[in-house]
């Protein structure tokens, strides 16, 4: 029987959760998600958790923040005028937003806090931070 190893394309179920308990994103209703073990398309503290796997194992895997989507950045946080926004911008935290960099890039930004004067946008990762579980079975090694 064939095992995980670095390089090979797998599919497998699974349930993301918090340390709350609630769950951020799941398989479930759809079908196994689909990557090459070690190629980056996930993140670091699930990738290195696979090798050695079969068909049909399941698992539960923590990964902390820093093998995640990284610690929350300081500097990722920065205060907007408000007045540089346009007026059908709602001026609501959680606010989800698209900026453009500089250099033409798309940035994704939350509103994080509401002034009088300003807005402070955060370009944090919404799970950067946190410590994540994934319950996972693997379906297919190919």
């Amino acid at each position: 029987m064939k095992i995980v190893e670095k390089g090979d394309k797998i599919a497998l179920h699974y349930t993301g959760t918090l340390d709350d308990g609630s769950v951020f994103d799941t398989s479930e209703g759809r079908g196994p998600l689909e990557f090459t073990v070690g190629s980056g398309e996930v993140i670091v503290g699930l990738d290195k958790e696979l090798p050695g796997m079969n068909v049909g194992d399941k698992k539960t895997i923590k990964a902390v923040a820093e093998e995640a989507y990284g610690p929350l950045q300081d500097n990722a946080r920065q205060p907007v005028p408000r007045d540089q926004f346009p007026d059908d911008v709602p001026m609501e935290i959680g606010t989800a937003l698209q900026m453009q960099t500089p250099e033409g890039g798309i940035v994704m930004v939350t509103i994080a806090e509401v002034g009088d004067d300003s807005v402070v946008l955060d370009a944090n990762h919404p799970l950067a931070g946190k410590d994540l579980t994934f319950a996972i079975e693997l379906v297919s090694i190919a």
